[in-house]
């Protein structure tokens, strides 16, 4: 047994850190937190300085049993969780859950698992920082009582099975903010001007008239008055300029860029980053600060002399900007400044490169830049047209790294071509563009992730898990709309003539972007109006700037608490009680044909239209279409869902109608359903297309090949082609011609899938229809019927016993309720619904 016992919460962790001690030390995970506040009550003593009930969950019991076990045997027990506020509290409860003796107990942290860094933290270990573990208490105290409190108000006052939660709410307070300004905004149209020249050399370049004509009249007298005119360069400036680097990483930083120049969404950015840092490649991933350490500083002027020359070099330290700055006290950064890349998995790869990259820039030269201005002027108006252009004169960092932006418009300069005062310039065309105005664009996840770090709500640590919450829970989607056709008219002066024609762009698109679903909208509207204060920015800041009073030890953290709940906890019990139930209704107008009064409004199943007041007993009812919500549908749209379903007549001896449903727009034909294509109106659906929509299906559906005497079909699906066999889909790679499958192809696909089938499980009990099978990422699961419970990488699912399993299937199994009987006049209220929506 090892003298030494040393706890991380991570197994890639723990196999990192075994390398570089000896073999009296066993290294442990504790997979996470070991003790939370439970899950099916509030689990804090609001009565008794809010004290928290932490409770170890089923599936760690034998992991604290076995820690516990080691932790007597050993001589020391070295905590070694991550140096942040969460990593604190899982040392804590360590020490508590496993009754740790203090006197042979040490905590020891470190920035980057490199073997200098762990031997130098176990040369310098340090008590428990309580300080830490409080403000991660306040945290997990605040946050708890908030939703716990919150969410009911919203089941009964808006819809069940609803949440919310202090930062959650305001990230789609902000989504939903900016959609309301995109709807509000209108659009204004004005002609910009653009004129290529060529110079006396023949060289060509264009330029711009620094003002923008409000209508096409100006714009086109603009453009005549040029007809003849001589062009000449009235000015030219050349003076030189610098670009400098960007700090390192942080996490938000981090965040934004890997979005901007990978793609890659902000939790999947953490898990690769998350990683990088167990393998020892890249230092702790949790960080606000924008500092390198005197050795990394070093490494890095090292390794740019040595990769691009010393006038490549320039160390510099960079500042915080953000309030409260706290968690590690350095940058991201790699390991080891030789490493240019690893070889890994790819997108493990790629975020290295980019964090080697920004940091190595980071240490680099400034860019040396000549930048252009030239202004032309005509020989019978006053306008000048200007032109601007950079020319690199020395590279510096920019031969490493360049910041991405947000602004997808920004447009990079190019170079000039070589001209003198008074030089004579040939016109070769002017154009005037009708271009509009545009809306503030709709949060991307960099860009909510940015904003949410200015106002100073949340840490970068929990915006991943934030955005994933309120995608999740269906309060915000990636917009998916490719956007709308607008016509815009361009004049052109060439060859002494101006000429018009009609160009098209597209406009509106949200693909990938933050969108606010109805109930989105509609909790954040309840919420807004009744709780001001959870869903005020500058509180929700504040509450941030208080957890780093309780970090430093400044105050007392049950204290907070208590200011806190005595205003929130009242004003929970006073909307309770008076205010209305909110459904998000609006009114569109009348139905022309009844001259009934038409409305939308969020129903049990969703958005929904109605045509009639609540009293009336002949309303009718109809469901939104996907891509439409409650807050922009006009009257004519909604009473277009009433003329659905539609009915087009028989075909093929099936009667064919066309519909709306929850997934969108379909032909019915018979019992077989088929989607309308994206985009296409369901009411301009005809008997012809209908009958090519069901044969297009019928041949798609066509087996391709027989296995086993069972048909094979192939599709494509949301994750790409596949073939189904015997109920069984199977992705097909890029390895097979999709398109030409053979025989050979099918049965090996088939076959594979069957053998993986099988390599999965690990215990099949028939008998008991209890299925136990191997899942992603070391795991394994537990199946029966339609209960699943899945198992962490702790646990040994082989070596579990038919009665083990049935003990968690027990546990995980919901007590059945007994129906209470309505009373006979209720049933008859219910009845006559029912009746009425048939």
């Amino acid at each position: 047994m090892a003298k030494n016992l040393v706890i991380v919460e991570s197994p890639a962790k723990a196999k990192t850190i075994e390398k570089f001690l000896g073999n009296d030390y066993q290294v442990e995970s504790s997979y996470g937190h070991i003790a939370d506040l439970p899950s099916k009550e509030i689990g804090v003593d609001v009565t008794n300085g809010f004290k928290p009930k932490y409770e170890v969950s089923p599936d760690k019991k034998a992991l604290v049993t076995k820690l516990k076990g080691l932790s007597k045997s050993a001589e020391m027990v070295w905590l070694a969780s991550d140096e942040d506020r969460e990593g604190e509290a899982i040392s804590w409860h360590l020490a508590e859950e496993l009754k740790l003796d203090p006197k042979k107990t040490k905590r020891i942290v470190f920035h980057e698992i490199t073997k200098n860094a762990i031997l130098k933290a176990i040369d310098n270990p340090r008590e428990i920082d309580y300080n830490l573990v409080n403000a991660q208490q306040a945290r997990r105290v605040l946050d708890r009582l908030v939703g716990y409190e919150l969410s009911p108000v919203l089941w009964r006052k808006i819809k069940g099975g609803l949440s919310a939660g202090r930062v959650q709410s305001v990230s789609v307070r902000l989504i939903v903010e900016r959609e309301r300004e995109i709807q509000n905004f209108k659009a204004v149209a004005s002609y910009s001007v653009v004129a290529e020249f060529t110079n006396e050399a023949g060289k060509a370049f264009k330029a711009k008239l620094p003002k923008n004509f409000s209508t096409k009249k100006e714009a086109e007298a603009f453009l005549q008055q040029n007809i003849g005119s001589i062009y000449k360069v009235a000015d030219l400036e050349t003076k030189p300029t610098r670009k400098s680097p960007t700090a390192p990483f942080t996490t938000s930083t981090l965040q934004q860029e890997a979005a901007r120049k990978l793609y890659l969404p902000v939790g999947i950015t953490m898990q690769l980053a998350q990683r990088l840092y167990e393998a020892g490649l890249i230092t702790y991933m949790r960080t606000d600060s924008v500092n390198l350490s005197n050795e990394a500083m070093e490494a890095a002027k090292a390794e740019i002399i040595a990769s691009y020359g010393k006038e490549f070099s320039k160390p510099r330290t960079f500042a915080n900007k953000s309030k409260g700055a706290q968690e590690a006290h350095e940058a991201i950064r790699p390991t080891d400044m030789t490493r240019h890349t690893v070889d890994i998995d790819r997108d493990q790869a790629r975020l290295y490169d980019l964090i080697w990259k920004r940091t190595l820039a980071s240490q680099m030269s400034d860019a040396e830049l000549e930048r252009t201005n030239v202004k032309i002027e005509a020989d019978n108006h006053k306008e000048l047209f200007t032109a601007s252009g950079e020319v690199i004169k020395f590279e510096g960092f920019l031969k490493v790294y360049l910041e991405g932006h947000d602004d997808d418009e920004e447009e990079q300069e190019g170079m000039l071509p070589a001209m003198k005062v008074n030089e004579k310039l040939s016109n070769n065309y002017i154009t005037a563009t009708e271009r509009y105005t545009r809306a503030a664009a709709r949060y991307t996840e960099a860009s909510l992730v940015k904003k949410l770090e200015e106002l100073g709500i949340g840490r970068p640590s929990t915006y991943a898990p934030t955005i994933s919450t309120i995608i999740n829970r269906n309060y915000v989607e990636k917009g998916n709309l490719e956007g709308q056709e607008r016509n815009y008219t361009q004049l052109t002066l060439q060859s002494g003539k101006v000429a018009e024609k009609l160009l098209k762009e597209n406009t509106g698109s949200d693909k990938g972007k933050l969108v606010p679903t109805d109930i989105g909208t509609i909790v954040t509207d309840f919420l807004v109006k009744n709780f001001q204060t959870i869903l005020d920015y500058n509180f929700t800041a504040k509450v941030e700037q208080d957890f780093d009073e309780i970090a430093e030890g400044n105050i007392e953290w049950a204290q907070m608490m208590q200011d806190f709940y005595n205003h929130f906890h009242p004003t929970v019990k006073n909307v309770e009680e008076n205010a209305e139930r909110e459904s998000g209704e609006r009114i569109l107008g009348k139905d022309p044909k009844t001259g009934k009064p038409v409305s939308v409004r969020l129903g049990k199943f969703g958005p929904m239209a109605q045509i009639g007041d609540a009293e009336d007993e002949n309303k009718q009812f109809a469901s939104l279409r996907t891509e439409q919500n409650i807050g922009n549908i006009t009257l004519e749209e909604a009473l277009n869902l009433f003329l659905l379903p539609k009915n087009l007549g028989i075909y093929k001896g099936e009667e064919v109608e066309v519909n709306n449903g929850r997934f969108g727009p379909y032909v019915r034909h018979g019992s077989v359903f088929i989607s309308l294509p994206r985009g296409e109106e369901p009411l301009d659906v005809t008997m012809e297309r209908a009958q090519e929509l069901i044969d297009d299906k019928a041949k798609a559906d066509a087996p391709i090949a027989t296995y086993k005497n069972e048909p094979v079909q192939k599709g494509v699906g949301r994750f790409g082609p596949f073939i189904k066999w015997n109920g069984l889909f199977i992705n097909v790679s890029k390895k097979y011609n999709f398109d030409n499958l053979s025989q050979s192809d099918v049965v090996e696909l088939i076959e594979d899938k069957l053998q993986k089938n099988i390599d999965k499980v690990i215990h099949n009990w028939e008998a008991e229809g209890i299925l136990v099978e191997k899942a992603r990422w070391g795991r394994s699961v537990i199946t029966k019927g339609k209960i699943k419970i899945e198992l962490s990488k702790d646990v040994d699912a082989a070596a579990m016993t038919l009665d083990q399993v049935k003990e968690l299937i027990e546990k995980k199994t919901p007590a059945k309720k007994t129906a209470a009987k309505k009373p006979a006049a209720k049933k008859a209220v219910v009845k006559k619904t029912a009746a009425k929506k048939k």
